[in-house]
């Protein structure tokens, strides 16, 4: 008796372990308010208000964006949008960009189809989402605007899907649908010049690639390209690698650069241009000079004076690695900074300037904190840096001593009733500083450039005049986009610029050779390797042009939206389920509600739906009628007929035949639905008995000569022996599975949703969507097995192309969907289709560490690269409280040392990945994991796997912990001090915490290095 006593207690080393794991509260406690002041700053994450906890920056340029996201944070957002119709927040993108669809792309992980999207209106979609102000586009219109948790963070998932697919290394080629260049008309190989390698000429040679001309040159005046992108807008905001990516995309499609060549430079002007052979120009220049108040003539860098044109492009020079070959030193900032101004650019100047040593930067500005033009990101980011603002102040008088800048003076503004602003001069302010950044706006004043662009129009400010529609300026072959244009204020309006132009020199180079263009703008899209790749695949002797297709269910409740499904893109479509007219039914409503297996979300995103739909209240003569007509029309797509009778054999031959006659290229024999028909003997009824299978495949097979397929349930002990049955009866194969019967959920007060009447009653219903995957993946896989080369065609929470290639793997040979267009509408065929073909292609490259079209993941917090504290002070460390400060400071120190004693070199990266091998097809991936797939007896129990955290991108919420305790092995230990959990030997490799934890790839399972032995909890004895 007592060898058995204390084995239901945890053991002392247990209790240790769980000493933080939550416990029921029985009572209120009480610790003083003294001690949680004390308290709360140990655990604290957000920055203390004092100024005593300012940040380092000197030399750091690491990304600040707050909407910079890592693929978790990307997910999560991207699931939360609406995918709203007539979308806001794409009427809100001055480049149009297609919002919803790029979003729907990156919730389905499929991250070339969403950077496909972007490129395709943006070819500067990178630098877009990384800079373009989104709360004032985009976002301004998001219709979460109107919700608690708010709009949608655009910016950062164009942000990460465009940088994904730049780690793909995949490069930009010609519309596919061009003729060869050699074979293109003589007008596409006239020259065309654009000045100024910045935002609008990047766009606007982009988009005249893509036309089909191939002689396309861009001059730049500078020894770096990009324009202001490069030169004013800084590291810490927009690295110089987005930019080199975006231009080397343009340089796919041919379009040549040419560095220290501009107007106004060694003779080139609009007529020089002229004379050498160009048939068109674009004038992109920007506006390069700064716009210098009268009080700082004379003023030298020198002294402590800069403009912004002077400092940004000093900084960028030094931080920019591969800008040019002329990196310099940072500019030494020591003391105080005043930045004058009150746009953008008097932000980035002043965020930089602590980057470059001050020790303190006031941003001043004449008009108060409502005039402020700056974005608020912007704004709070200087903020967040503790640079201080000053409103209401004009600049009057540089103080000088001893030759260096000593403070400036300033009169205070305000404002009359009538709007005006006013200078009080008896209001007089002084400040010290040490130096001076004037960020008072821009402006074209080069006399040599003015001289250039004759014979131009020229405004009163000096820039061309240009039609705000076409940009064309009063020489019919010359264009003007971007700041020089007078149109654009931000980059985004600059891309649009250029994009617009492109089209009209497009219609003016056509004009030049007697071809007329559609006024109507049709620019091609964005195309790569990907788009190319074949995803049809035959089944019986059916030819798919693509592997979805549209399940018998809702979304096809009528032929006309069969038709516009197939005009979207589907590649094949099953009929709503119809019988013979003595079978006709009539649907009860409500009959189709949310599922409950995701929680209490609301909206789109649905993990599951349950209806109570019977089969289609059309007749057979209008199904059959609208198939001849959809097969007419669409004859490369492939049209199922649905169709169910009870089990009578002349019902079914009369059925099969009017299907098969009216042009269907195969049947589906409903044998399935969970709900109402079996009641009246069919569907269900007929389907969970392989005898009634057997019988009713082989009258439809003696009755019609094209392919059929037998729809099973997953409402049966074995759905193999029904498809087995299936097969001997004469089936060409079966879909699986359809619905899962099933009780959705019932209310407080007990009664069922979906209730039908007054008197409330249900019944059970279909279960369908994501949350049925794993019936249905083993049915699939199941099946395919035991009946090796079967045609399946497989249904159940395929939500995208990533889930739909787990079909194909399982051994599936097409793939319906019914669910997912629930969530959303037919365009997700686009994604469908793009994703796959990326997932296809992704295989030839054999990208290390890969996950479909997931990249590795890189240490990271917050979306954001870490340091491995590890190689900087020897230990890891949390990210609050004490420790944060402890990792601050190291990183400031080690950002310091590299500014004094040089930045090490990286590794040059391959731009383009080649394929190491063929592109698999459709039909090479088909049951592809089979042979993974088996019994528990051949699972290997001598190999055996570990946890092992990742403490730099641990995020110390102890869920790995409490699992581990409460569901596991209490095999974690969890610091009281620092949050971070370690896992310790007796760890068996469940991998419960793996599957709990927040942050994608911070706990992995590697190989055990031990021996594995297992805890028998008590001595084995060969007697009980």
């Amino acid at each position: 008796m007592n060898r058995h006593v204390g084995l239901s207690k945890d053991l002392p080393d247990i209790e240790s372990i769980l000493a933080l794991n939550p416990r029921v509260k029985s009572h209120a406690q009480i610790v003083s308010t003294a001690s949680k002041k004390k308290e709360k700053k140990h655990w604290k994450r957000n920055p203390e208000k004092s100024c005593d906890s300012c940040i380092k920056l000197e030399n750091n340029f690491d990304d600040i964006k707050h909407t910079t996201l890592s693929e978790r944070g990307a997910l999560r957002e991207a699931l939360r949008c609406l995918k709203c119709a007539d979308a806001p927040c794409q009427k809100s993108c001055p480049t149009n960009i297609d919002i919803k669809s790029f979003i729907t792309s990156i919730a389905n992980k499929n991250y070339y189809g969403a950077a496909r999207a972007i490129l395709s209106d943006n070819p500067l979609g990178l630098t877009c989402g990384m800079v373009c102000p989104t709360s004032e586009l985009c976002v301004g219109g998001c219709n979460l605007y109107a919700s608690e948790e708010g709009p949608i963070n655009i910016g950062g998932l164009q942000q990460f899907a465009t940088e994904v697919f730049s780690k793909m290394g995949i490069p930009q080629i010609r519309n596919p649908e061009l003729p060869p260049a050699n074979e293109m008309p003589e007008s596409y190989h006239a020259p065309i010049a654009l000045i100024g390698c910045g935002p609008a000429s990047i766009s606007c040679a982009s988009f005249l690639a893509r036309l089909g001309y191939d002689n396309i040159t861009i001059f730049e005046k500078q020894k770096y390209i990009g324009g202001l992108s490069t030169s004013e807008i800084p590291q810490f905001r927009l690295p110089y690698e987005v930019v080199q990516f975006e231009v080397d995309l343009m340089k796919d499609l041919g379009v040549k650069v040419v560095c220290e060549k501009g107007l106004g430079v060694d003779g080139m002007s609009l007529s020089s241009l002229n004379e050498e052979g160009f048939k068109a120009v674009f004038i992109g220049i920007g506006l390069p000079q700064a716009n210098r108040a009268k009080i700082f003539q004379g003023l030298t860098m020198d002294q402590g004076f800069f403009t912004s044109k002077d400092f940004l492009p000093m900084v960028a020079s030094a931080s920019k690695k591969g800008m040019c070959q002329c990196r310099s030193a940072l500019p030494e900032l020591k003391g105080v900074v005043i930045v004058l101004g009150a746009g953008d650019t008097a932000f980035d100047c002043a965020t930089s300037a602590l980057r470059c040593g001050a020790r303190r930067v006031f941003v001043c500005f004449r008009k108060g904190f409502t005039n402020i033009r700056a974005v608020p990101e912007e704004m709070e980011l200087a903020k967040e840096e503790k640079c201080e603002f000053l409103p209401f102040l004009s600049p009057r008088e540089v103080i000088v001593k001893n030759g260096k800048i000593a403070g400036l003076q300033f009169c205070r503004t305000e404002q009359t009733e009538s709007g005006d602003w006013l200078e009080d001069e008896d209001q007089i302010i002084r400040l010290k500083a040490d130096y001076i950044i004037s960020a008072f706006g821009s402006m074209l004043s080069d006399p040599q450039v003015t001289k250039a662009m004759a014979p131009l129009k020229l405004s009163r400010w000096g820039t061309p005049e240009v039609n705000t529609e076409t940009m064309q300026t009063s020489e019919p072959w010359v264009f003007a986009g971007g700041d020089v244009a007078g149109l654009a204020n931000t980059t985004v309006e600059s891309v649009n610029d250029g994009k617009q132009a492109s089209w009209h020199i497009h219609r003016y180079m056509q004009s030049l050779y007697g071809n007329s263009v559609d006024a109507v703008p049709k620019l091609p899209l964005f195309y790569s390797a990907i788009d190319q790749v074949d995803i049809s695949v035959e089944v019986c002797g059916l030819k798919f042009p693509n592997p979805f297709g549209l399940a018998s269910a809702p979304p096809t409740t009528t032929t006309a939206m069969i038709r516009r499904a197939f005009e979207q893109g589907w590649g094949f479509a099953l009929t709503k389920t119809f019988g013979l007219d003595k079978d006709l039914v009539t649907n009860v409503s409500p009959r189709i509600v949310r599922g409950t297996t995701s929680g209490p979300v609301y909206g789109p995103g649905m993990g599951s739906f349950l209806n109570i739909e019977l089969i289609s209240e059309k007749t057979a003569a209008y199904w059959c009628r609208s198939v001849t007509e959809l097969k007419k029309d669409f004859p490369n797509n492939i049209v199922i007929s649905s169709v169910m009778c009870s089990y009578n054999k002349e019902d079914w031959t009369v059925i099969a035949k009017m299907a098969e006659e009216s042009g269907a290229d195969a049947l589906e024999l409903n044998l399935s639905c969970p709900h109402g028909m079996g009641e009246r003997g069919m569907g269900l009824a007929c389907g969970q008995d392989p005898v009634l299978v057997r019988n009713i495949c082989r009258w439809v097979r003696a009755a019609v000569s094209i392919p059929f397929f037998a729809k099973l349930t997953p409402n049966v002990t074995n759905i193999v022996d029904i498809a087995k049955a299936a097969h001997e009866g004469g089936a060409d194969g079966v879909t699986a599975t359809n619905t899962v019967s099933g009780l959705m959920g019932l209310k407080a007060d007990g009664s069922p949703w979906p209730s039908v009447g007054a008197s409330k009653r249900t019944t059970y219903g279909g279960v369908s969507g994501n949350a049925i995957r794993p019936i249905a993946l083993k049915a699939v896989s199941a099946i395919a097995k035991a009946i090796p080369g079967f045609p399946i065609l497989a249904t159940g929470g395929i939500d995208s192309a990533e889930s739909g290639l787990q079909f194909l793997h399982a051994g599936a040979s097409v793939l319906q969907v019914c669910s997912a267009i629930q969530n959303q509408d037919f365009t997700l065929i686009e994604d469908y289709c793009l994703g796959l073909k990326a997932l296809l292609y992704l295989k030839s490259l054999e990208l290390k560490d890969w996950e479909g079209q997931s990249p590795p993941t890189e240490k990271h917090q917050k979306g954001k690269p870490v340091f491995k504290l590890g190689d900087l002070v020897g230990k890891s460390l949390p990210s609050f409280g004490p420790y944060l400060q402890q990792r601050t400071k190291a990183i400031a120190k080690y950002k310091k040392q590299i500014r004094e004693t040089g930045e090490p070199d990286v590794p040059e990266t391959t731009r383009v990945n080649q394929p190491k091998k063929p592109v698999p097809a459709v039909k090479d991936v088909i049951a592809r994991a089979l042979q993974y797939i088996g019994a528990y007896g051949e699972l290997n129990n001598m190999e055996q796997v570990q946890a092992l955290i990742d403490e730099d991108m641990c995020i110390n919420c102890g869920k790995c912990y409490m699992t581990c305790n409460d569901s596991g092995y209490q095999a974690i230990q969890f610091d009281p001090e620092t949050h971070l959990p370690v896992v310790m030997d007796s760890c068996t490799g469940c991998t419960l915490c793996l599957s709990v934890c927040p942050i994608i790839d911070c706990i992995q399972m590697v190989t055990r290095t031990t021996p594995h032995a297992p805890n028998r909890g008590v001595p084995v004895s060969p007697v009980c």
